[in-house]
């Protein structure tokens, strides 16, 4: 029986849609111009990640961070 062969996918930049290679300089951008945009997206908050935070121990740690409150701060002396 023959190996099979992998099929290779074809991938397109995130910013433009021009044809992209995994051995390209700027992957998985097509060049450094559209990786620059990119990340000015990011930047700007034009990209967000929308799904909430699950993870208590996480929660926990953003709490101090944030204002929030966590269980050290929760007790007050009166």
């Amino acid at each position: 029986m023959a190996p099979k062969k992998k099929s290779a996918k074809l991938l397109r930049c995130a910013t433009c849609g021009e044809l992209v290679t995994f051995d390209g300089e700027d992957f998985p951008f097509c060049s450094d111009r559209c990786r620059k945009i990119d990340l000015g997206k990011w930047a700007s908050g034009v990209y967000k990640i929308s799904s909430p935070i699950l993870d208590p121990d996480v929660l926990e740690d953003l709490g101090a961070f944030g204002g929030g409150h966590n269980k050290s701060s929760d007790s007050h002396d009166e």
